[in-house]
Parts: structure tokens; sequence; C-alpha cells
């Protein structure tokens, strides 16, 4: 990511927060302009040139996007065209991102974090449910409806949305790593970070609350826990922040101590 293209994420993020009337349709709006951007190269490559003034792309939205989008949504794609962004690729993203952000928003009261998460390891667990989602081959448009279907009564509208919508626009990038993306826009959003748990039998919730409690001191910021059940941990934990580790795990511990023997 660029210096530009950071800096163009502040600013739309910042005007994502300071707008009033944000909600899933809000949302939804701006999932479908990155798809047609992502669908028209020539537009989203307009749209992200520098050369051009803002106001001349502020005109290029009003005329692409003004009529079937709402006035907030128009104005947040407005402000977007108008930074500076080191890629057309790049503006794409940021208007994805604001989508998740704008879902995240409106479903302020789910846990959207989580249900990305459980979805995450749905697809993990079923390579053909993942072949069916992120497959070039198949039609894009039907993987929103497949979506639905599954998360239909299951998940919340927003974690239904930002699913339904990311798997239609994938864009070479694999479904795992779309959604784990999304649980991290969803947590920053809300103020918080995700940490991925795992260990060998399912945590209490008092022991989850004790281990969010110690992460949000460390880091000085809310920790969501997700946890994964895997036995071969055989006792303790491993959690995973971003790209930090901390291995607390009897595994670990083992296999340090077999390498300390053998060498």
């Amino acid at each position: 990511m660029g210096s530009a293209t950071t800096q163009a994420l502040v600013t739309t993020t910042a005007a994502l927060d300071g707008a009033a009337g944000v909600d899933l349709a809000v949302a939804g709006e701006l999932f479908a302009a990155a798809r047609a951007l992502g669908d028209a190269p020539h537009l989203a490559g307009a749209l992200a040139d520098s050369a051009a003034s803002p106001e001349a792309r502020a005109k290029v939205v009003a005329d692409v996007f003004g009529a079937p989008l709402s006035p907030v949504s128009v104005s947040l794609l407005t402000t977007a065209v108008q930074q500076r962004w080191s890629s057309s690729s790049d503006l794409i993203d940021a208007i994805e991102e604001l989508a998740v952000r704008a879902a995240a928003r409106a479903g302020s009261g789910d846990d959207v974090e989580g249900e990305l998460f459980q979805f995450s390891r749905t697809v993990a667990a079923n390579p053909q449910l993942e072949l069916a989602l992120g497959s070039r081959l198949g039609d894009d448009a039907a993987k929103g409806p497949l979506v639905q279907s599954l998360l239909g009564g299951r998940a919340s509208a927003a974690t239904t949305l930002i699913v339904s919508s990311l798997v239609q626009q994938s864009r070479e990038r694999r479904v795992r790593q779309l959604l784990l993306r999304a649980m991290d826009l969803v947590a920053d959003q809300r103020g918080r970070t995700v940490a991925t748990v795992v260990s060998a039998v399912p945590l209490s919730p008092a022991q989850s609350e004790r281990l969010a409690a110690v992460l949000s001191k460390r880091y000085g910021t809310d920790v969501s826990i997700n946890t994964v059940v895997d036995p071969s941990v055989v006792g303790g934990v491993r959690v995973q922040i971003a790209d930090d580790v901390i291995d607390a795990s009897v595994s670990s511990r083992l296999a340090d101590l077999r390498q300390r023997l053998a060498g």
C-alpha cells in the first residue's frame, strides 16, 4: 500500500465516521459501486487518475452514480475519488472497505466479527464450498444468493450482506482472506481488535473474559476473542493478533524441548 493510499484511507474513513444516515442500504450501494468499478477498469482508472482535477472526478461520480444511489453514498464516493490513490485497484479496495465499515456501523448490535469468523471456519472445513464461492469459472451473480441461503436466519443482516457482496467480486483474492480482512475491518470500525485463540478445549466464558482483559491491557485497545479448538495443542493456548503470535501451548513447549534435546 502506497503512502498516497494510506492517507486517502484516513480521509475516507473519517468521512464515513462523520456521515449521517449510514445504514445497510448505503453499505449495499457502496458494495455495488465497488463491483461496478471492478467490472469497468477504464472507469476505475479515470476516477483514480490524479492528473484529472478532483472536481472532474467528482462530476464523473455524479454522472455515473448520481441517479441510482442515495445522496449519502454519492457523497462518500465523491470523497473517495477526490483523494490521491496509488492505483485504481486501491480505490476499488477502499470503496469496498467503506462498504464493510458501513455495514459494521449499521449492524452495531450484532456480533458481526464472530459471525464472519465462524463462516470463514465453515469455508475452511468445506473445500467444495470454498471452490464454489471462490472459483473464477463460477457465476458471480449466483454466489450472493448461495451465501444468503447458507446464512439466512443464522447470521445478522450485516454479516450476510458483507459475505454475499464480497464473494461476488473476489478479484483474485481467496474467500477466507476476504472474510478475515472484513472481520478485522469490522473490529477496527468498532474500536477494537480481534484475537484468534487456539486451545485444546473450548474456553469457558470466564476464561474468555479474563484473556480478553489481559490482551486489552497489553495492546491498549478492546480485544474480541475468536476461539479455535485444536486438540493437537494438548494444553495452554496460542494467540494471534494481526502478525503477533503468543504461543503458550503445551505442544509448542514440547516441540521446543525436543529441539533442544536434539541439538
